[in-house]
């Protein structure tokens, strides 16, 4: 009898174990997967920064167009075709890549921070369950990442405005256009409508991040498609970019009249007074000028950007946001 109860219990034991391992070989890639180490933060800064140089490589003419129309009146009333057309034909097909490099380098800095942030000031904010998660708490994480991102990125971003700005045949070099900053106005050009600038950066990158991620949720929700799926994001991106081009556009226009101020002639002081000048001397409709380039980059530019990072996330054994 000790004997039989010995062999059961060896039996017994070798099918335990043996189903255990059944199982665990079953369960193993889904187990890899769930407990894959996070990458770090310079991991997701750099892999929003490589969606940013990506997307803005393809978007910058539109960039140019938007710039043009803002900054001089004689384009605005041209609109965008008119626009392009007289840039190539005064000034060549590579004119509407004026200052790319700056884009480039405004990319690196500033998206890289404001998108690979996002998700650690969501964190810090309080959102770690569905539950606490609400809308206010995106819009202030993603807000908290656009201002940092616009710190480093400033810089960049000035040098890039008047490229784009510049008419001419002649090629403008990132370089000489530094110098020349430099020569006139100090470090402190460099971080003219710095104000500004935080402030759109603050409204852009909230509406963004806040929108798509939301967005992402009804239509996970309403649809049942996953939070992966290529119509999810690409949904979701694109209602970001509306929202954002609404939210954004005065800011935007606000930045560009600061940022390429004449050396020689300060013609607004701060971001309050070119709101106020602008509304006074153009009405308040001038602030939303450029609103279809606005919205024809945004809605690219977010669509491309956001769905790169998020296949980029998912190389890295991330999950969606």
């Amino acid at each position: 009898f000790s004997i039989c109860l010995v062999s059961d219990t060896n039996t017994l034991e070798d099918i335990i174990r043996n189903s255990t391992m059944s199982l665990h070989r079953q369960q193993s890639p889904l187990l890899a997967t769930s407990v894959a180490a996070a990458p770090s933060l310079l991991q997701q800064v750099g892999m929003a920064g490589s969606a940013a140089v990506i997307t803005v490589s393809f978007i910058h003419p539109i960039d140019v167009v938007k710039t043009r129309i803002q900054v001089f009146p004689e384009y605005a009333a041209l609109g965008m075709g008119g626009t392009v057309k007289k840039v190539v034909r005064s000034e060549g097909v590579l004119a509407m890549w004026k200052g790319v490099n700056a884009a480039w380098l405004r990319e690196a800095s500033y998206t890289s921070l404001r998108l690979g942030l996002y998700e650690p000031c969501k964190i810090a904010f309080g959102c770690t369950t569905p539950e606490n998660t609400t809308f206010i708490k995106k819009f202030a994480a993603g807000s908290a990442a656009g201002a940092l991102g616009s710190l480093a990125g400033n810089p960049f971003d000035v040098l890039k405005t008047k490229m784009m700005a510049s008419e001419g045949k002649a090629a403008t070099s990132i370089v000489g256009t530094a110098k020349d900053l430099l020569r006139h106005q100090g470090v402190g050009g460099f971080y003219r409508g710095i104000d500004s600038n935080i402030m759109r950066a603050m409204v852009l990158n909230g509406t963004k991040m806040a929108c798509y991620d939301q967005t992402k949720g009804y239509v996970v929700h309403y649809t049942g498609l996953a939070k992966t799926s290529l119509v999810t994001q690409f949904t979701s991106a694109v209602a970001a970019g509306f929202f954002m081009t609404c939210t954004v556009s005065p800011f935007d226009m606000v930045r560009t009249r600061l940022m390429n101020q004449p050396a020689d002639a300060k013609i607004y002081s701060n971001a309050v007074d070119c709101f106020v000048k602008i509304i006074k001397n153009e009405g308040p409709l001038t602030l939303w000028r450029g609103f279809l380039p606005i919205w024809s980059r945004f809605a690219p530019t977010t669509t491309i950007q956001l769905i790169i990072f998020e296949q980029l996330r998912s190389l890295m054994g991330m999950k969606s946001m």
